[in-house]
């Protein structure tokens, strides 16, 4: 299996306060990583230092040579009066053909929307169109914000068999932060639990189960991430979500 990225012993401050310390992650070809944690844990900063925006105070990222990062940020800053079309939208920063174009709308499940104006389209619609920009690219990987965040439990679940389908039609990897514990893909492979340091990771049960998750948030929905079901897990002989059920690995906390 290739891996796409390797962080080793990451760490980024924002002036005087220490982000994220001592953090080890990758990512492979194929995978879904979701990360998980309380606001204000690090979980944007590591997307943004994985892609390079941020600067780190130590350790290292290793990318794999000519990787393409595909990324939906958790909000996009566009002047509603603008009259641009979503079909214009992804002509941006560079333009595509319309055949290119159509290919990703259908795919990201937004085809009806092409001639829609950006300023009508819902929560939902509008994380479509990022969505269909975002795979323009062909990436190897695919970064997701809270890509659920204002969507209803329905919509969330929508949103996740697209990117649940254009991860197995790529063979893309995709990283995905969650704001929302009671809707975890069932198909991630692995789910990193922050909080400024991984503090546990490994397959959803195994992270719910985690005494380091439940101290971080709680036992409100009995300490467990309620695992987001669909009937195509069955038709494929076997579940995303509990394969390597062993791969736990705590992180002891010397802070």
């Amino acid at each position: 299996m290739s891996r796409l990225i390797t962080a080793t012993g990451l760490a980024v401050a924002h002036g005087a306060r220490t982000a994220l310390s001592g953090v080890d992650f990758h990512i492979d070809r194929g995978e879904i990583v979701t990360v998980v944690g309380p606001n204000g844990s690090g979980k944007t900063t590591l997307i943004r230092a994985l892609m390079g925006a941020v600067p780190l105070s130590s350790g290292r990222i290793d990318r794999a040579k000519g990787l393409k990062i595909g990324y939906v940020p958790q909000k996009l800053a566009i002047d509603p009066t603008l009259p641009m079309t979503l079909r214009r939208f992804l002509d941006l920063p560079k333009r595509v053909s319309d055949a290119r174009a159509a290919v990703a709308l259908e795919e990201a499940g937004a085809r009806d929307l092409a001639m829609r104006p950006l300023s009508g389209l819902s929560g939902g619609q509008f994380q479509r169109a990022m969505l269909a920009r975002a795979i323009l690219s062909d990436p190897d990987l695919l970064i997701l914000d809270e890509p659920t965040q204002g969507l209803d439990q329905p919509g969330s679940a929508a949103f996740y068999r697209h990117i649940e389908h254009l991860r197995d039609a790529h063979g893309c990897a995709v990283l995905m932060v969650s704001h929302d514990l009671h809707v975890v893909m069932s198909a991630s492979d692995r789910v990193v639990c922050l909080n400024g340091h991984v503090c546990c990771e490994g397959t959803p049960a195994v992270v719910s189960a985690a005494p380091a998750y439940r101290e971080l948030f709680g036992t409100g929905t009995g300490g467990a991430l309620a695992l987001y079901r669909h009937d195509h897990d069955h038709d494929h002989g076997h579940d995303h979500g509990h394969d390597n059920a062993g791969h736990f690995h705590p992180h002891h906390d010397h802070g």
